[in-house]
Formats: C-alpha cells, sequence, structure tokens
C-alpha cells in the first residue's frame, strides 16, 4: 500500500509525514511535491507534482493507493488545480482521498470557502472515495504574530469579539495520519477544530501573562489592519486576506465546539497558552 502526501514539503506535510512515519508507515509513504530536491530531507520517496501539469499529475499518483490532499497554497488558482489533481486520481486508480477543506466551507463566510467547496463537489462528482477534513485556523496563525505584539506594546488584528477555535498545526496533521490509515473513516465528513475558543483579547491577555509585559488588544477596521500589514512588508493580497478573515472570525466563522478533532486524537488539542509559550 502506497500513501501519497500532496504538498509533503509543506508546513502541513513536513508534520503529517512525521506522524505516518511514527506509525509504522516508513517505507509507503510517497511525497508529491514541485521540489524532488527539497523533498530528500524526508527520507522518504519522491515524485514531482505539479498541478497545472496533468500528464505530470498521473504520472505521480501510479501506484498510490491512498492519497492524503493537502490543498494548495495558490488562492484563486486552487478550484482548477484541484480539479487537475482529482480527474489524475480518478485515471490512475486511486482508491481513495483525504482532503484538507475547511471549518464549515458550506456556510463559511470567509472567502477561502469557495473554492474549498468546489473542490469538495468535484471529489462526489468524483466517484472516487473520499474523506473531507474540513480544518478550523491553526493557531500558528495567530502565534505567528507574537513576537511582532511584544516589539510593537499591542496586538492588533480586526476580529472584535469573535471567538476562535483553534489549535495547533500538529494537531491536524496526526488527524490526517489517524484518518488515512483508517480504512473506517472513509466517507466521513469531519468539522475539526480546537477545543479551547478564545477572543484575541484574551489571547493578549495570555502574551502578557507569560511575559510581564502589558500587551493589549487594539481592534481595527478591516482596511486599516490591512494597511499595517502591507506597510510591514506583506503582500498586497495576504495582507487583504488576513484582515478579511479577521472580520469573518468577528462573524463566528472561526468558532466551533463540536470537539470532533480532540475525539479524533483521543487527547485534548494543544491549548494556546502552550502554542505562545512554544514561540516565546
Amino acid at each position: 500500500m502506497k500513501i501519497g502526501i500532496t504538498g509533503a514539503t509543506g508546513q502541513l506535510g513536513t508534520l503529517v509525514v512525521e506522524q505516518l512515519k511514527k506509525r509504522g508507515f516508513s517505507d509507503n509513504l510517497v511525497a508529491l511535491v514541485r521540489s524532488t530536491e527539497k523533498a530528500k530531507a524526508l527520507g522518504i520517496e519522491a515524485r514531482e507534482f505539479d498541478y497545472n501539469n496533468s500528464e505530470s499529475l498521473e504520472k505521480a499518483l501510479i501506484g498510490i493507493d491512498r492519497l492524503v490532499f493537502i490543498s494548495a497554497n495558490e488562492i484563486g488558482q486552487r478550484a482548477r488545480q484541484h480539479k487537475n489533481v482529482i480527474d489524475a486520481a480518478k485515471k490512475s486508480n486511486v482508491n481513495w482521498v483525504a482532503y484538507t477543506s475547511l471549518l464549515r466551507a458550506d456556510s463559511s463566510t470567509l472567502n477561502l470557502a469557495g473554492e474549498h467547496l468546489a473542490t469538495e463537489q468535484e471529489l462526489k462528482n468524483s466517484g472516487v472515495n473520499h474523506t473531507i477534513l474540513r480544518n478550523g485556523w491553526y493557531s500558528e496563525n495567530y502565534t505567528a504574530s507574537v513576537p511582532s505584539a511584544i516589539e510593537n506594546g499591542a496586538f492588533i488584528g480586526s476580529a472584535g469579539d469573535g471567538k476562535i477555535s483553534s489549535a495547533a498545526r500538529l494537531d491536524y496533521a496526526e488527524a490526517l495520519a489517524i484518518v488515512i490509515t483508517n480504512e473506517e473513516h472513509k466517507g466521513k465528513v469531519f468539522e475539526l477544530a480546537g477545543d479551547e475558543s478564545y477572543t484575541l483579547t484574551e489571547l493578549a491577555s495570555e502574551i502578557s501573562n507569560q511575559t510581564g509585559k502589558n500587551i493589549p488588544y487594539n481592534n481595527l477596521p478591516e482596511e486599516a489592519y490591512a494597511g499595517i500589514l502591507l506597510q510591514v512588508g506583506l503582500p498586497e493580497g495576504l495582507a487583504k486576506g488576513l484582515a478579511s478573515w479577521d472580520v469573518s472570525a468577528s462573524k463566528g466563522d472561526l468558532f466551533d465546539d463540536n470537539h470532533q478533532l480532540s475525539t479524533l486524537l483521543g487527547r485534548p488539542t494543544t491549548p494556546l497558552s502552550k502554542s505562545i509559550s512554544e514561540v516565546l
């Protein structure tokens, strides 16, 4: 049995490979990546995998039984790229695909939802066995800003009092490894999020507690927040995206209290306080 992992050299993919190795699947793994050179560090078989080249996709998927399909990172191109992967998986007789979607993709106001929903529909239409893991926010999406918050004396955003149920990237990686190695999970849709929910005010308070410094949360209008992100050097698309995702968070789109992730893991998800302390 061969398990292919798309984006295996990415932040989530690397962790998925680690988790599958821990479960004794080292000899079964194939990294499906843009750069096989970069994948050498993973210590597993690697095949070139270009989302835009259908022929290369089909060739790379020959002999792959199960596919961990981590969504591509080119926002705006993903629906087309994902369709290419699904078409190739069907032609190459991949038996089962586990896809990383977005928390409540069918009702979320996040502008990321449309491409995920289109991909879910393509999977349904393909007739290929599949499992959909609708991932909530990674805690790292926010803890990456902890150093600049300390430097500038405030944590900024546009999420208002919206509750965020994030979990560590490792939690989501472990869930993927658990799902793809147990056929009982075929055909399921999981809504995955952290056990703990917090506002950005509470996040700022936790940073203050751990550093002994007063780091308040400053809530900004969407355009003002995007403007600051542009000033610090983020690309325009990402700056506007981050600000709009915070606005979606203010509407409750990143909140979930079903605990499906911790149930799948058989343990609590990583607390925000631990994710912050790791950054510090």
